[in-house]
C-alpha cells in the first residue's frame, strides 16, 4: 500500500525531494492549488514525479455523504483507506459580503469541526459517538486531509483563513502525537499556513496530556469539555472522570501555556434537568475563579434513542444571564444543522458504516 503524501511535514519531504525549493513546488501544488495528481505538477521534473507517484497517494480518504443544513452548515462523511468512517462539520460563521458594484467588501468566515480518530475510548453518555467504542488513531495525514478537502470542495482558496477546532469524532489528546503533526503541517507557512492562533484543541480533559500539550508550547488554544461542576454528574456523564476529575483538570488548566489576550474556553452542554440550575451555575463561577475564562454554552443536540432532553431557550438564557451578571463571560452556541444530522456520529449511524 502506498503511503499518504499529506502526513508528511517538510522536514520529511526534503530528503526524499534532494533539492529543497522543490518541497515548496510540491506543497504549492497540494495545498495551494489543491491539485491531487503528481501527474499534473507541471513544474517537477517527471523522474521525480513518476517516483513520488511509486510511493504516495495526496490523499487516501474520500467524501461519500454530506448534508447541508440551511442555515450553511455542512457535515460531511469520510470513509478512509480501510473503509472506516469519520465526520467532520463545516460551520459558516459570517457570509461574504460584497459592495454594490459587486466588490469584495469582506471575506467569508468558517470553521472545521475536525475528528481525530476513528470512534472514541472516552464514551460520553450523551454522545453518539461512543457507541461504536474506539477503533483507531487516525494519522497527521487523516487528520490534514479533512481541512484540505473540504476546502477544495467549497472552493475556499488557501489564503482565506479558516479556523479548526478538534473536536469532532474522538479525544484529541489520546491521539497527541498525530495531533502535534498535524498541527504543524496544517500552520505551515508553505501550505495551508493555518496560525495555531486559529486553531483550538478541544478535550474531555486528561490533565496529564493537557500538561503534554503545554509543554509542547505550540501556540494553540485550549477548550474544555466541562459539561458539569459535580464530579458524580461528570462521571456519569463522562466516566473519563474517574480518572482525570474537575481539580486535576483545572489545576492542568492553570498550568497551560496561552496568550494572555485570550480565554480558556470552557464547554458547557446543557442538558434539560442534569446541569442546567442555578445552583450549577454558582458553583460554575467558584469553580473559574482565577481563570480568564469564557463559558460557551451548547444546546444538547437530541438524537434517536437518547434519554437526555434540550432544555428550554428560556432556562438557557437563565443560566447565561446568572454567570454575565456575576462576571462570568458566557455565551450561548447557536444551534446549528438542526435540520440535518447534526449531533457527532449521527450521519455515520444513519449511513450505517464503521
Amino acid at each position: 500500500m502506498k503511503q499518504n503524501f499529506l502526513d508528511l511535514s517538510q522536514t520529511d519531504l526534503k530528503p526524499l525531494v534532494k533539492q529543497g525549493f522543490r518541497t515548496k513546488q510540491l506543497y504549492d501544488w497540494v495545498y495551494h492549488k489543491y491539485i491531487d495528481d503528481f501527474n499534473q505538477m507541471e513544474n517537477i521534473p517527471k523522474s521525480l514525479r513518476e517516483s513520488l507517484s511509486e510511493k504516495f497517494d495526496i490523499g487516501q480518504s474520500k467524501i461519500i455523504q454530506k448534508e447541508e443544513s440551511s442555515d450553511g452548515t455542512v457535515k460531511y462523511l469520510f470513509q478512509l483507506h480501510d473503509g472506516r468512517t469519520v465526520e467532520t462539520v463545516l460551520l459558516k460563521m459570517r457570509d461574504e459580503e460584497l459592495d454594490e458594484g459587486g466588490n469584495l467588501l469582506r471575506n467569508a468566515k468558517h470553521t472545521l469541526c475536525i475528528s481525530t480518530q476513528v470512534g472514541c475510548k472516552v464514551g460520553c453518555s450523551f454522545c453518539l459517538t461512543a457507541k461504536g467504542g474506539f477503533v483507531r488513531d487516525l494519522t497527521a495525514g487523516e487528520i490534514v486531509e479533512q481541512v484540505l478537502a473540504i476546502k477544495k470542495d467549497r472552493n475556499i482558496a488557501q489564503n482565506l483563513k479558516t479556523n479548526l477546532v478538534y473536536m469532532g469524532m474522538g479525544e484529541p489528546l489520546d491521539n497527541l502525537d498525530n495531533l502535534t503533526k498535524a498541527i504543524q503541517i496544517l500552520s505551515d507557512e508553505l501550505g495551508l499556513a493555518i496560525s495555531p492562533r486559529r486553531q483550538t484543541v478541544s478535550t474531555s480533559g486528561i490533565s496529564t496530556k493537557i500538561d503534554k500539550l503545554g509543554l509542547l508550547d505550540l501556540g494553540v488554544h485550549l477548550a474544555i469539555s466541562l459539561h458539569s461542576v459535580d464530579d458524580k454528574i461528570r462521571s456519569e456523564l463522562i466516566p473519563m472522570n474517574r480518572a482525570f476529575n474537575i481539580e486535576s483538570i483545572i489545576e492542568a488548566v492553570k498550568r497551560f501555556p496561552y496568550d494572555n489576550r485570550k480565554r480558556v474556553m470552557f464547554e458547557y452542554l446543557v442538558i434539560k434537568d442534569i446541569n442546567d440550575s442555578t445552583k450549577d451555575a454558582k458553583k460554575l463561577i467558584t469553580l473559574l475563579q482565577g481563570i480568564k475564562a469564557k463559558v460557551n454554552l451548547i444546546y444538547f443536540n437530541p438524537y434517536p434513542g437518547t434519554t437526555y432532553q434540550r432544555p428550554s431557550k428560556e432556562s438557557m438564557q437563565n443560566f447565561s444571564d446568572y454567570l454575565n451578571n456575576r462576571g462570568l463571560l458566557a455565551t450561548i452556541r447557536a444551534s446549528r444543522g438542526i435540520d440535518i444530522s447534526a449531533a457527532c456520529g449521527q450521519l455515520r449511524e444513519q449511513v450505517g458504516l464503521e
